[in-house]
């Protein structure tokens, strides 16, 4: 029964290692979390670690996946791209299905486009455990109800990756194997530039109310310089609009 630290992340406090399992606090969304991730296992997706409730100090207890993120390793290539693209396509599929509690209490940190199925909200390199065979993604505790392109728009952003300076001949055929992966239509293909841009601008905008109202952990991240980085990035996804258009959709 070692508690063993687990580092890396910029949210959760506290979060500890035990055997098999991480030990972190509980919210109060942690209920409705993990009724999704109870779900998310009854109907086979395995991309997502088992939730085995609270122990005794009332802490969440999940399972352990070993292996590394990969925001630690080189970017996927245009074949992890693909696969990153199907395990979203996946979860999405199996979350289709899922009924929330009637008293979920979601904590949805910026408005989605739409409210169409419970989505992850932080699909990036730093929540995917790459561990051989198996990929998962990891920290849900910011699930809730959003659409396909609201996460999937988000996911472009960090796998991509799209970020400040980048180059768009370079970042376009990248996107176009995340998008291919997810098996994305036509119509879906032309709109999901502006939902990457609005999601990247609102993680600016979230980092911008935070510091103005004191609220943690957005205030702290501020304080870090992380805004000015989302705010580089928006521009970077906005100012090429028509070449992520054109790629999605030649």
């Amino acid at each position: 029964m070692t508690e063993v630290p687990l580092a890396g992340g910029n949210v959760a406090a506290s979060v500890v290692r035990i055997g098999g399992t991480v030990r972190k606090p509980a919210t109060p969304a942690t209920p409705a979390v993990h009724a999704l991730l109870r779900h998310l296992d009854e109907v086979g997706f395995e991309g997502a670690p088992h939730a085995f409730g609270l122990d005794e100090q009332g802490r969440q207890v999940l399972e352990y996946v070993p292996g590394q993120l990969a925001h630690a390793l080189p970017p996927l290539d245009d074949s992890g791209l693909r696969r990153a693209g199907r395990l979203i396509r996946e979860f999405h599929d199996a979350a289709a299905s899922f009924v929330p509690p009637p008293d979920a209490a979601w904590d949805v940190v910026i408005r989605p486009d739409s409210e169409d199925l419970v989505c992850h909200h932080d699909l990036a390199p730093w929540n995917l455990v790459r561990d051989g065979d198996r990929w998962v993604f990891i920290d849900w505790d910011g699930a809730g109800p959003g659409s396909r392109l609201w996460d999937l728009g988000y996911a472009a952003h960090g796998f991509v990756p799209l970020a400040p300076d980048g180059d768009p001949a370079a970042d376009s055929p990248r996107l176009r194997a995340l998008a291919d992966g997810y098996g994305l239509d036509p119509d879906q293909r032309a709109c999901l530039p502006e939902l990457i841009a609005a999601h990247v601008r609102g993680m600016h905008d979230l980092l911008v109310r935070g510091a103005a109202t004191g609220v943690q952990p957005w205030a702290r991240l501020h304080a870090e310089g992380h805004a000015s980085y989302w705010s580089r990035a928006a521009g970077y996804v906005e100012a090429n609009l028509d070449t992520w258009r054109s790629a999605l959709g030649s």
